[in-house]
């Protein structure tokens, strides 16, 4: 059978991007469609405007530390309508550059809503279109049913199109989008109070780094609510009621539902390959990317594995490697580095210790916590907070985990040595840099405690 293309991509964010242009680097007939704007949920109402409201956050932070410095500072107040045009002056170029690139790969793009027919084959619009490969990449979308009466909350997709900010706000959720905007937002202006059903933020990191960053969060004035998830939410005339614990409710003029992201897979057609998305809407895949769907393939969060934009261009690539190239390797996604863009902001790669444990390791846990240079110059609180654990048998470092003024750019680093397989050893013999925070990794000797896996793990690894 003769088919349109070699490959038909379903989803223009950076995942499907990536995949596309490789897979037409190999010389294979591409074309990529996307109902939305070009770039995705990371470039166009994500990872890019998250981080330029970060930026702004921490000028505004800056500020008030300049004055420790010596510099006369005046009154500065953020203006969230500036922001909000120079935000979306930069949405556009990024947007061109990824349309761009796309035209320079050879990669056709068909603009509208797709929707799966059958085997090799695609409805957009009027148009039916046949590909011999199809690559789902159509990543996630936020919950919207969480919470009776959530669906009329903003969501982050929202929020970051605002162009008045209020000046009281809750927030419904304990994940790192929940908490980016706790931290960003308390420092721009509004009175912030964040819900959420845990004993601390960021279920799934280190212990240390969720108790540290409960700490950073009412250091900023956040007010936080651990184990208060609202019950409901109700619409009123000037804002929401949420329901609370208690019967107990509590009015406020705008909240934030952060109460996480699903796969974009409702309305796709999958049915018509056999494909089942589990409860959560995600396509399961094999270590090849592979769907239960002959030539079918899907990467990114519409799998819901590991949710980070790297992963999707990288998973992207290796398809079309595979299948149109030599071939790809395998990728080791036991060193994913991630990061948490709060104030200050959070970096980690490899296990946590819960984790480490439960996979059976003996640990040698370092721990340092201390006041910044910049920090102690000016009579700050702020603290940076540093953990590694070390395999007590092997001498490998399993993890890196940081929370503190650049902790994302130093952590991206030492993923590298990770990945390479550093030994405590390696780190002990690399001479520190000073004065920076980062040495304190290299000057780590002490062993902050041992811990032991449970007998059932320790039996099991």
């Amino acid at each position: 059978m003769a088919y349109d293309f070699d490959l038909l991509v379903l989803g223009a964010g950076s995942g499907g991007v990536a995949a596309s242009r490789r897979a037409a680097l190999h010389g294979a007939r591409v074309a990529i469609v996307e109902g939305s704007r070009v770039g995705g949920t990371c470039v166009i109402r994500g990872c890019v405007p998250k981080k330029l409201l970060m930026y702004a956050a921490q000028l505004g932070e800056g500020f008030a530390q300049a004055r420790g410095y010596g510099f006369d500072v005046g009154d500065a107040a953020f203006q969230m309508p500036r922001w909000a045009a120079s935000k979306a002056s930069e949405i556009d170029r990024l947007e061109g550059i990824y349309r761009k690139m796309l035209a320079g790969s050879g990669v056709q793009l068909i603009e509208g809503w797709a929707r799966v027919t059958g085997p090799h084959t695609v409805q957009v619009g009027e148009r039916q279109i046949t590909a011999q490969h199809l690559l789902l990449a159509t990543g996630s979308t936020p919950v919207r049913d969480s919470i009776p009466g959530i669906d009329a909350c903003a969501t982050s997709d929202d929020l970051l199109d605002l162009q008045q900010l209020p000046d009281e706000l809750a927030i419904i959720g304990g994940g790192f989008i929940a908490v980016e905007f706790a931290s960003m937002l308390a420092r721009l202006g509004p009175k912030v109070a964040l819900y959420y059903r845990d004993r601390l933020p960021l279920r799934g990191f280190d212990e240390m780094l969720r108790t540290g960053a409960a700490a950073a969060l009412q250091a900023a004035g956040v007010e936080l609510h651990p184990g208060g998830a609202p019950l409901r939410v109700q619409h009123a005339d000037d804002g929401f009621l949420l329901g609370l614990i208690g019967d107990r409710v509590r009015a406020f003029p705008w909240v934030l539902n952060a109460t996480g992201r699903r796969p974009n897979t409702r309305g796709l057609g999958l049915e018509t390959l056999g494909i089942t998305p589990d409860a959560k809407g995600a396509i399961a895949v094999n270590d090849e990317h592979e769907t239960t769907a002959p030539g079918v393939y899907a990467i990114g969060d519409v799998t819901d594995r590991i949710n980070l934009t790297p992963v999707a261009i990288a998973q992207g690539r290796a398809v079309a490697d595979r299948v149109f190239g030599s071939g790809a390797r395998r990728m080791n996604w036991a060193q994913v580095a991630s990061a948490v863009f709060m104030l200050p902001p959070i970096g980690t790669v490899g296990p946590t210790e819960a984790q480490a444990l439960a996979a059976g390791h003996r640990l040698k846990v370092f721990e340092t916590d201390f006041r910044p240079m910049k920090q102690a110059f000016i009579g700050g609180a702020e603290r940076t907070h540093m953990k590694l654990l070390v395999d007590a048998d092997t001498d490998l470092v399993l993890a890196v985990h940081m929370l503190g003024a650049d902790a994302p750019e130093i952590v991206q680093s030492l993923a590298v040595a990770l990945t390479a397989g550093a030994t405590k050893a390696n780190f002990d013999n690399t001479v520190a840099m000073h004065p920076t925070a980062a040495e304190e990794f290299v000057l780590l000797r002490e062993v902050s405690r041992l811990a032991e896996p449970a007998p059932a793990a320790a039996a099991g690894a």
